[in-house]
C-alpha cells in the first residue's frame, strides 16, 4: 500500500527544510507529577506491562509474527511502551471474532435495555477510571491532563446519549400501503471497523463506536499508531463491565499494514475512517471494491469571519484559545482569520500579545497550558509550513518555530500567525498545528467570498453582535457546520459532518447517526 497510508497529511516535496529563527516565548519549567499520585501509579502499572497486546476476541493477543513497534512521549521524546504491529492475518483474526460475536454471542438478539444495560457499565468503568486513562491519554498524545480527562467524559457522555437513543428509536415503522400490510424494520449491520486519528484518540474512540454499540453490532478499532494506548485500555474495561467477548476488538499497527487491511476486509459490513483527506480516498476505493458503505471524517481549513462589532479582546481571547487548544492538532479548528479591515490592527496585536504569554510545557505540568505536537515528524510538518509559507510571501505577524522545554526532549512547537494573499500554500493547506493564517475583508460579501474559497467544507464561525447578520452569513457559508459567536460547539444531538474534501457518508453525535448503523428491511404482505 503506497506511503499516504502512514501521513495525516502530505506537504509538496519542493519546500526546502525550516531554517527559523526563535522569536521570544514565554517557555516554563517542567514539574514532575508526584509519586504518590495512585492514578498515575496505576496507568503506569498497565504501561508497565510492555510489550503490550492487542485485544481480539475477548483475549489478550500479541500478532502472529511477533512484530512490535514503540510508543513515544512526545513530551519526552522517552519510549512509553511496545505495542504489537500487526498485519493483514491479524485483522482477519479480529474481524472474525468480530463477526461470530454478532452471530452467537446475543448481543445483536438482545433488547435495547439489555443492551444499554451493559454499555452504561463500560460508561460507569470509564467514568470510574477517567483519572488513570486522562494519563495514560496525556502520556501518548501529549495532551494537557485536563484536556484528557475532558476527552473521557466525552466518551462517556457520548456513549450514554446513544444508549439512550437506542431505548427510543423506533425500530419498526408501518407503512400505509393500499392492499399491502408493509413495514420497515431497523436492524444492526454487524461488524464494523473504525480507523481512528491521532489527535482525540479515545474522545473519537466514542463518538465512533457509541453509535454502532448501542445498534448492536460488534466492532474493530484500529488506533493510531502514534497513540494506540487509551484504546487498549478500553479493552480492560469492556472485559470489567461484561461485554460479550468479541464484541469489542483492537487491532494496533501502522496504516499502511493494519489500516490497509482493516479498510479492504471483505467482512466487514460498515466502515468509518477520520483522518486525512490523502488517506480517506484509499479508505474509499478499498472500501468500494467490497461495496462496503464507508463513513468519512477528514479534514479541514476553518474561517473565522470577524466583523467590526465585536468586542475585541473577548473574540480575540476565544480564538487564540481554540488555535492552541491541543496545539492546533484539530481538524475543524478556525485556521484562517478573516477580520473587518476597521478592526484588523487592534485585533492583531491583542492576539499577537495573548499567544506570547502562552505557556508552552510538559503535558502533564499543571502550569502548562499547550503541550508538545505528537511527533517528531508533526513538528517537523508544522516548521516547513512556516518556511513554506513565508517562502510565497505570508508576513510572520508572530514567528513561531521550534520551542525548548528545560529538561524535556519533546515535540515543542510556539504558537505563530501569518498573513498576507489566501493563494499562500499557509492559507489553503491544513498544517495542524498552533498556527493562524490572517487577512483583512471590507464587506459582507467580501468576506463570504474569502471564507468559501477552499477545497475543504468542514467548519466555520462568525463573529458578530448583529445575530441577523451572523445567521445570514453561517447559512451561506459551504461547510457541514456553522458556529455563531464560538468556535469547536459539539453539543449531543448536533449532526457534525463535513462536506467536500472534509468527507462524506454521514456525520457523528446525532440520531441519524445511530440510524446510519442500522439496516432497512422491509417485510410485506399483499391484502
Amino acid at each position: 500500500m503506497p506511503r499516504p497510508w502512514k501521513a495525516r497529511n502530505s506537504i509538496a516535496r519542493r519546500v526546502a527544510p525550516p531554517g527559523l529563527t526563535p522569536c521570544p516565548h514565554r517557555i516554563i519549567l517542567p514539574r514532575m507529577t508526584t509519586p504518590q499520585d495512585p492514578h498515575q501509579a496505576k496507568a503506569d502499572e498497565f504501561l508497565s506491562h510492555s510489550p503490550l497486546k492487542a485485544f481480539i476476541g475477548g483475549e489478550w493477543v500479541s500478532s502472529l509474527d511477533g512484530k512490535t513497534f514503540t510508543t513515544r512521549d512526545p513530551g519526552t521524546g522517552i519510549p512509553i511502551a511496545d505495542v504489537p504491529a500487526m498485519g493483514a492475518k491479524d485483522v482477519d483474526r479480529a474481524v472474525q471474532a468480530a463477526t461470530r460475536a454478532f452471530r452467537t454471542s446475543g448481543w445483536a438478539e438482545m433488547s435495547a435495555h439489555e443492551r444499554g444495560a451493559l454499555l452504561h457499565r463500560l460508561a460507569d468503568e470509564v467514568e470510574r477510571e477517567k483519572p488513570v486513562l486522562a494519563r495514560i491519554e496525556a502520556r501518548d498524545a501529549g495532551k494537557i491532563l485536563a484536556q484528557a480527562e475532558g476527552d473521557v467524559q466525552n466518551f462517556v457522555d457520548t456513549l450514554r446519549y446513544f444508549i439512550e437513543i437506542s431505548l427510543h428509536v423506533q425500530r419498526r415503522t408501518p407503512l400505509a400501503v393500499r392492499g399491502h400490510e408493509a413495514t420497515t424494520v431497523r436492524l444492526p449491520w454487524g461488524p464494523c471497523g473504525f480507523i481512528i486519528p491521532w489527535n482525540f484518540p479515545f474522545l473519537l474512540v466514542g463518538w465512533n463506536i457509541s453509535p454502532a454499540l448501542a445498534a448492536g453490532n460488534t466492532v474493530v478499532i484500529k488506533p493510531a499508531e502514534d497513540t494506540p494506548l487509551s484504546t487498549l485500555y478500553l479493552g480492560v474495561l469492556a472485559k470489567k463491565a461484561g461485554i460479550p467477548d468479541g464484541v469489542i476488538n483492537v487491532v494496533t499497527g501502522y496504516g499502511e499494514s493494519a489500516g490497509a487491511a482493516l479498510a479492504s476486509h471483505p467482512g466487514l459490513k460498515r466502515m468509518s475512517f477520520t483522518g486525512s483527506p490523502e488517506v480517506g480516498r484509499l479508505v474509499a476505493e478499498s472500501c468500494a471494491r467490497n461495496l462496503t458503505p464507508v463513513k468519512l471524517e477528514l479534514g479541514g481549513k476553518g474561517a473565522a469571519v470577524i466583523f467590526d462589532d465585536v468586542d475585541v479582546n473577548a473574540t480575540a481571547a476565544r480564538l487564540v484559545g481554540a488555535i492552541t487548544f491541543h496545539t492546533g492538532q484539530v481538524c475543524c479548528d478556525a485556521t484562517r482569520w478573516l477580520v473587518h479591515r476597521k478592526i484588523y490592527d487592534r485585533f492583531v496585536s491583542e492576539c499577537v500579545g495573548r499567544l506570547k504569554s502562552v505557556a508552552v510545557g510538559y503535558q502533564l505540568d499543571p502550569a502548562s497550558q499547550m503541550g508538545p505536537v505528537v511527533s517528531a515528524k508533526q513538528r517537523e510538518r508544522v516548521l516547513r509550513y512556516l518556511e513554506a509559507g513565508r517562502a510565497q510571501g505570508a508576513e510572520l505577524l508572530l514567528e513561531g518555530g521550534a520551542a525548548t522545554v528545560a529538561g524535556r526532549d519533546g515535540f515543542y512547537v510556539k504558537p505563530a500567525l501569518m498573513a498576507g494573499s489566501l493563494s499562500n500554500i499557509a492559507a489553503r493547506e491544513e498544517i495542524f498545528g498552533p498556527v493562524a493564517y490572517l487577512a483583512p475583508f471590507d464587506s459582507e460579501s467580501q468576506a463570504l467570498e474569502m471564507a468559501n474559497d477552499t477545497d475543504y467544507g468542514l467548519a466555520n464561525s462568525v463573529w458578530s453582535a448583529d445575530l441577523d447578520r451572523a445567521r445570514r452569513v453561517a447559512e451561506r457559508m459551504v461547510a457541514g457546520n456553522s458556529w455563531i459567536n464560538a468556535h469547536n460547539v459539539f453539543p449531543h444531538g448536533v449532526p457534525y459532518a463535513g462536506i467536500n474534501k472534509s468527507g462524506m457518508g454521514g456525520g457523528v453525535l446525532s440520531h441519524e447517526t445511530f440510524l446510519d448503523y442500522t439496516r432497512g428491511l422491509s417485510i410485506v404482505r399483499p391484502l
